[in-house]
């Protein structure tokens, strides 16, 4: 049971950064360069799980996405899936709640960087698609390495918004934050303290390296 929900920690943890990439590195960029009014009321939405409750994001999204609810038995009848206490309901909530951790690093990236730089590849003739990927994206390396750390790490640490919305299902639902807790009602402390430990050293492994590597990038930008 340890090494299979390590297992699905993992892969909950790679699949919700490989997406919160894909949606946030973009949102990162307009959130940078926009000047828009409704800039600060999506801050804010995006900012919202850094002080919201766990277990109040998941109980929305167990009410938005039960089989009671409309979008729950659109889903059913529709696609003949449920989100609820499924893989797939762990990824929604694991995705809306580590939003911030991979923005805000992002968008600091893009803040960061001068004005001039897009504006020079733009007299040079450079597409804004080239632009963003070849020249914008390469020189934030440091802040794109920071969000994907942040965003992996804080999903395996998740317990409440799972544990509400995909509860505690063998093989299918029960991360290792989850087990922990049932190993620790159980009474099974040698169990508890294993997979404990297995995080404890992986958070701190993870996060040692992003440092690491920022500080190095840093040290030869002084250079």
């Amino acid at each position: 049971m340890i090494w299979e929900s390590l297992w699905l920690t993992l892969k909950l943890a790679l699949t919700t950064t490989l997406l919160l990439f894909v949606i946030g590195t973009p949102l990162a960029y307009w959130l940078s360069a926009t000047k828009s009014k409704t800039k600060p009321v999506l801050e804010t939405l995006v900012s919202m799980p850094l002080i919201l409750p766990p277990t109040v994001l998941g109980f929305y999204l167990l009410i938005a996405f039960g089989q009671s609810s409309f979008l729950g038995k659109l889903l059913e009848d529709l696609f003949g899936f449920q989100l609820v206490f499924s893989f797939s309901g762990l990824v929604l909530a694991s995705v809306i709640y580590s939003l911030p951790f991979m923005v805000h690093p992002i968008q600091s990236g893009f803040s960061s960087l001068p004005v001039h730089l897009k504006e020079a590849a733009y007299s040079l003739g450079k597409s804004k698609t080239t632009t963003f990927f070849k020249i914008l994206l390469p020189n934030i390396k440091p802040a794109l390495l920071t969000g994907i750390v942040l965003s992996f790490a804080h999903t395996i640490g998740e317990f409440g918004v799972v544990l509400m919305i995909g509860g505690n299902l063998p093989g299918e639902t029960r991360v290792a934050s989850i087990a922990i807790y049932q190993e620790v009602e159980a009474l099974n402390y040698g169990n508890a303290n294993t997979l404990s430990f297995i995080l404890f050293v992986l958070s701190f492994s993870i996060l040692l390296c992003v440092y690491l590597i920022n500080n190095k990038s840093l040290n030869r930008i002084v250079k």
